[in-house]
């Protein structure tokens, strides 16, 4: 009998490693999906801001403080979320806060004042922090598992999903749904998605020793000096990407006088289609290229993309621009993760966590200087202090070829 059992346990753990391969790839799919609700439901957002702003009767003033309380509200959500993980876990975490912030998006369309706005903006920008900080979390577990870089996929999927958030504004304004019908019948099909495909995030059976070894790694002390040139050009990077996302369709409105308003869709749209070819093709790019001379033509790129949005004579003329921006930023982010983890190969989650904090100060950042600037000059000019505060990243751009003398160790598992 004893033999037979030890036969057994044998059989059982041949079984279960066989199949463990196959639930990391179900728990990577499930991830990519959580990763596409969440592009979708943050371009309903940003894609509409305009016809948000009519809604509640929102002055220009009043807009730029909501949308720079989004991100400061993000960042208390993702800093809450860590404390949480610990005594829960990134799975459990991520399986709650996903479909709140579905319903907080409902929230914003339901109402009519600005008190209601407040409450339900706010809701929205600490749900999205959690959102973030546990999608990261389960992520960085996933690819410490795997043993090579999967987040590029994740990113794909956001772009992804900002493309089908984008486009459904597009068709709301287009049509004339009103902001409730919008979020509303977007919400009945992401969160039945993201609930279905919440069943197969990895929790400690796929992971195994995986999230234990990322948190140690994430608690070692690490200096900041080797990082700091990555900060600053994340923090410009996501100046970028929040003058697009905040501000592109005020653009269209306000700075060339569009009277059509499904225009305000288009200029998100371009930018998160050409932002998701270019991370589809980053890769090549950078075996070809290497990070540095990728990095420094993506600047470029991004620069030239906010100097023609300046000077752009018609709306088609800056929806085009736009998407010239995202071209450029599509390879700045991921590159500033790649290098922090060259840095740190021993703690590359610790790097990736605190460079990710940067995605926050970009947005505190950029958000209300581009509508300040707009309000209280013009819009062309604004758009210029993203295109100068970017090509910051040429001063440390040889910080992308920078390597660490030690290689990493992991165990991995293909997925």
């Amino acid at each position: 009998m004893a033999a037979l059992s030890a036969e057994d346990s044998a059989g059982d753990s041949a079984e279960d490693s066989a199949e463990l391969p196959a639930r990391l790839r179900q728990a990577r799919t499930a991830l990519l999906v959580s990763y596409l609700a969440q592009g979708t439901v943050f371009a309903l957002l940003v894609s509409r801001i305009t016809a948000i702003q009519t809604q509640y009767g929102m002055s220009d003033g009043t807009l730029t403080v909501y949308l720079a309380a989004v991100p400061i509200l993000a960042g208390v959500g993702s800093i809450s979320m860590e404390q949480v993980v610990k005594k829960t876990s990134p799975r459990a975490v991520l399986r709650i806060v996903q479909p709140l912030t579905c319903l907080t998006l409902v929230g914003v369309g339901a109402g009519h004042q600005q008190w209601q706005a407040a409450v339900a903006m706010a809701a929205f920008g600490l749900c999205v922090g959690g959102l973030d900080a546990s999608q990261a979390m389960s992520g960085v577990a996933l690819q410490h598992r795997s043993g090579r870089s999967i987040m590029q996929g994740f990113y794909a999927a956001y772009s992804l999903g900002g493309i089908v958030g984008a486009s459904l504004a597009w068709a709301e304004a287009h049509w004339h749904w009103g902001l409730l019908s919008l979020y509303g019948y977007s919400a009945l099909v992401v969160v039945p998605v993201v609930i279905v495909a919440s069943g197969k995030y990895a929790g400690p059976a796929e992971l195994g020793k995986a999230v234990a070894e990322a948190a140690q790694a994430a608690a070692r002390s690490i200096p900041w000096k080797p990082l700091l040139p990555l900060c600053l050009a994340m923090t410009m990077a996501y100046i970028g990407d929040a003058t697009v996302s905040n501000w592109s369709g005020k653009f269209i409105q306000d700075g060339l006088h569009s009277s059509s308003d499904q225009m305000t869709a288009l200029p998100y749209d371009a930018y998160m289609v050409v932002m998701l070819l270019g991370r589809l093709l980053g890769d090549g790019r950078v075996q070809r290229w290497g990070s540095v001379r990728t990095v420094q033509l993506g600047t470029v790129v991004c620069a030239a993309g906010f100097l023609l949005v300046s000077l752009a004579p018609n709306p088609w003329t800056a929806v085009v621009a736009f998407g010239l921006v995202g071209l450029g930023i599509s390879v700045v982010v991921p590159q500033v993760f790649a290098a922090g983890g060259r840095l740190f190969p021993s703690a590359s989650d610790a790097a990736v966590a605190r460079l990710n904090i940067f995605n926050y100060v970009g947005f505190l950042v950029g958000s209300p200087l581009v509508g300040a600037l707009a309000g209280g000059l013009n819009y062309r000019i604004a758009m210029l202090v993203p295109m100068v505060l970017v090509l910051l990243i040429l001063l440390v751009a040889r910080s992308f070829g920078a390597r660490a003398a030690v290689p990493a160790e992991a165990d991995t598992v293909a997925v």
